[in-house]
């Protein structure tokens, strides 16, 4: 098997149409809580694959979830990461592909799930869609703090990743995701307050 990306807590593995998560073992935490972390977020994230589908947001389809060996089975989606597109796209298709990405989240939202990760990495462009790809982060919250930490960790991807291109990619962003949650406004302000009270922190250290 091809190995097609290794993150902090997992490897992420391609068998021609098949892609494999495994959550290796980590040495630094005691035993037994570390088989449990990793149990437990291999089945939340195969739970949270299949809630965001059911929600109308196009992602992997779980084949198999195997919490004894930390191994979680998907349908490989073939697309390009938005992280890599983005510099290569005119305005007219940014404001498109960001907008769907933001209906995408205003769906996952109103049935609270929390991505978790919601950066320009995670979303793929495949066929023309736009999917959203590892959830192992993520939880079902229906709290207004966690939406609003989701949003955050998205404008902070753009403003350090895509900052030639902020303005038009937040604008459709966040138009798209009003259009499908109707808790949006509550959310985007729970956005502002954690990132002002974080630069309170910052600024007294």
């Amino acid at each position: 098997m091809e190995v097609i990306a290794r993150g902090a807590e997992a490897v992420v593995y391609a068998d021609g149409d098949v892609v494999v998560k495994h959550r290796p073992p980590k040495r630094y935490r005691a035993p037994e809580l570390d088989e449990h972390l990793r149990a437990t977020r291999t089945r939340r994230e195969a739970r949270l694959l299949a809630l965001a589908k059911r929600a109308g947001v196009p992602a992997p389809v779980v084949l198999d979830v195997d919490p004894e060996e930390k191994k979680l089975c998907m349908s490989r989606v073939r697309g390009e990461k938005l992280s890599r597109l983005v510099g290569g796209m005119e305005v007219p298709e940014l404001r498109e592909v960001f907008a769907t990405a933001g209906v995408l989240a205003g769906r996952l939202h109103a049935k609270g799930i929390i991505h978790g990760d919601l950066t320009t990495a995670n979303m793929l462009l495949s066929g023309g869609r736009v999917y959203f790809i590892d959830f192992g982060l993520g939880e079902v919250s229906t709290s207004h703090e966690a939406m609003g930490t989701d949003l955050l960790v998205f404008r902070k991807c753009v403003r350090s990743t895509h900052f030639q291109q902020e303005e038009v990619i937040l604008d459709a962003f966040f138009s798209g995701y009003r259009s499908t949650f109707a808790g949006a406004e509550r959310a985007i302000e729970k956005m502002h307050t954690i990132e002002r009270r974080g630069r309170y922190f910052e600024d007294r250290g």
